[in-house]
């Protein structure tokens, strides 16, 4: 298997990191988010859970990008026709809880898919942007986040990929 010759861009990022961003996006193949941002080796923190859902884990992550490494952008960014919200849907829809930690992924996906009523044929694409504004509040709010949130230290922001067009649209905060 050959891939892109990426020894030269791989050691001029071998020193210290200074990224501007982290992004938390899906783990969906076709949003590959250095290629969407057309970013190399060190400009960008990257996150990947399905349906870019939040956990400990993801958190302190964020925490660790922002305190430590001083990152002034955090962005979360949704796509359409996500596999983790058309699964969150169809639970709610149906009543079958999935088992494992998929649970965990409609759990936390189900009060973004409620908010923008189970009901509604078009409750795919509401669900997925409310839930990008939902985690961009989670985050804003966290604990260690927030104070540098305040101080102007730090934005987060959310943003909607457009899997046709390969274009970001930044959300409002809604």
């Amino acid at each position: 298997m050959h891939g892109h010759d990426v020894t030269a861009a791989a050691a001029a990022a071998s020193g210290d990191q200074q990224p501007y961003a982290v992004v938390l996006g899906c783990i969906d193949s076709r949003v590959p988010l250095e290629a969407i941002f057309d970013q190399t080796f060190g400009a960008i923190c990257v996150i990947r859970t399905g349906g870019h859902v939040l956990d400990r884990a993801v958190c302190g992550s964020i925490e660790y990008v922002v305190g430590q490494l001083g990152v002034p952008l955090v962005m979360v960014l949704g796509h359409e026709r996500c596999g983790a919200v058309e699964a969150t849907v169809e639970a709610l829809r149906t009543g079958r809880r999935p088992g494992g930690s998929l649970a965990h992924l409609v759990d936390e996906i189900a009060p973004s898919v409620t908010e923008a009523g189970i009901d509604d044929p078009a409750v795919q694409p509401l669900a997925i942007r409310r839930h990008v504004r939902r985690t961009v509040r989670m985050l804003r709010q966290d604990e260690l986040l927030a104070g540098s949130v305040a101080a102007g230290r730090v934005a987060v922001v959310g943003g909607l990929y457009d899997l046709a067009t390969g274009e970001v649209a930044l959300l409002d905060a809604g």
